[in-house]
This record gives C-alpha cells, structure tokens and sequence, in this order.
C-alpha cells in the first residue's frame, strides 16, 4: 500500500481488462503489524472476497455504473457512486465466516486471527455508533479501540478518522453480513436437501451493488424458483 490507512484493500479491474485486480496490503511500519489476520484478510480482500465479487460483476450485462466502482476517489466525501457498502462489504465480512467451512484457516494461528477481526468489527460498531450518536470525542475512540481490539496502534488513530470521515460505514460493514447469514439460513430451512450454496452465492453476486431489500427479494425468489422445479 502506497500510504498508510487500513490493514488491507481491494482495487478492482477495469472493465476494459487494462489492468487486473490489485489486493494492497499495509505494510507501514511492519514490525508493529501482527500477522495472524492475513488469512481472514485475504478472503475478505481476494477470493473468494472483493476480487471474486467484483470480477463476477464485470461479467453482468447491466450498465458500467451499476458493477463497476470508482476507486479513484475512495477516501472522498461522500465517496464513490454507486456503492451500497452493506452489500458490497456484508459480501466480504460474510466470505470471512467461510473460510472456516473451507478450511482455510488451518492453524490456531489463523483461526486465532479470525476470531481477533470478529472482536475489531464488533468494537467498530460501538465506535461508529459512539461517534455520530452519543458524542464521542475522537480521543475517547481510539482508546476503546485501543483496550478491546488488537491493532496496532499505529493503525488506530488512521481507523477513527476513517470512521470520522465515513458515518456509518463500520455498521454497515456487520449488518450486510447479518443479513446474507440471516437469508443463507432461510433458504436452507425452506429447502432442506434441495438448498444448493453455488445457486444462493451466485444469486448473491448476480445484483450488482444493491441495497439489501433487494437481496432479500432476490433470495426470496431463488427459493420460490427451486421450490416449484
């Protein structure tokens, strides 16, 4: 990563193949960096996260502004059009939590790391609620993050004002994934032995970027399609 910011981030291709995706990972200051989230960092910023996501979208034949992400102002206010971040990075949060039925965190290490980012979404809720809600000083912000997380506190201070910049993001981010789990669940109990996981994924990454009333509508049609066969 050119600068320092998050622990990780995803740039997708361009339509025109000019370039492929790039998967950016921070190393400012790498000694302070820990290094058991790398493997719950690739899934969420690869495959089969962002790159999987946004390399599925290029293919649909739906207009460029619906799949394809402006990462040229990223750090912009208000940030890129169109992005439904709930959607989007629920997707990545949601590819995280799979890894474990990949088997793609093989050690306790990794696992450990997992289980680490599941406490730093958790705390970023609170933050980002903290923040635009209840009136929390930004001194009073990274100091939660700093006594229930385990980033570096390099990292801590850049976070805050992410979440300063971008009200609502961190939520976002959990309640996107909450909703895939949530629909995932639905569609097994209507289902049962019928429930096929490539059928919802791919109906999942079929949208484009959307609000999650529109997934929900699209998973409730893949159920009512598979259930009359």
């Amino acid at each position: 990563m050119p600068f320092n910011g998050p622990g990780g981030m995803y740039i997708a291709p361009p339509m025109d193949g000019s370039r492929p995706g790039v998967f950016q990972a921070n190393l400012f200051e790498p000694e302070t960096k820990p290094r058991f989230s790398m493997m719950s960092l690739c899934l969420h910023e690869t495959c089969p996260g962002h790159h999987l996501q946004f390399a599925f979208q290029n293919q649909l034949s739906m207009p460029a502004f619906r799949v394809q992400v402006d990462h040229r102002n990223y750090y912009s206010a208000p940030c890129m059009f169109p992005l439904f971040t709930a959607y989007c990075e629920g997707w990545a949060l949601y590819t995280e939590y799979l890894g474990e039925e990949m088997g793609a965190y093989r050690t306790p290490y990794d696992l450990f790391g997992r289980y680490s980012d599941e406490m730093f979404r958790a705390a970023r809720l609170v933050v980002d609620t903290g923040l635009h809600v209840f009136g929390w000083t930004q001194d009073r912000a990274e100091e939660f993050l700093r006594s229930n997380t385990c980033i570096p506190e390099v990292e801590i201070h850049e976070e805050i004002k992410r979440y300063i910049t971008w009200p609502g993001q961190a939520c976002a981010y959990k309640i996107g994934e909450l909703k895939i789990k949530e629909l995932r669940v639905k569609a097994e109990a209507a289902l049962g032995e019928d429930f096929d996981i490539k059928e919802f994924h791919s109906t999942l990454l079929s949208l484009g970027s959307v609000p999650l009333d529109v997934v929900e509508d699209a998973v409730n049609e893949m159920i009512q399609r598979q259930i009359h066969k």
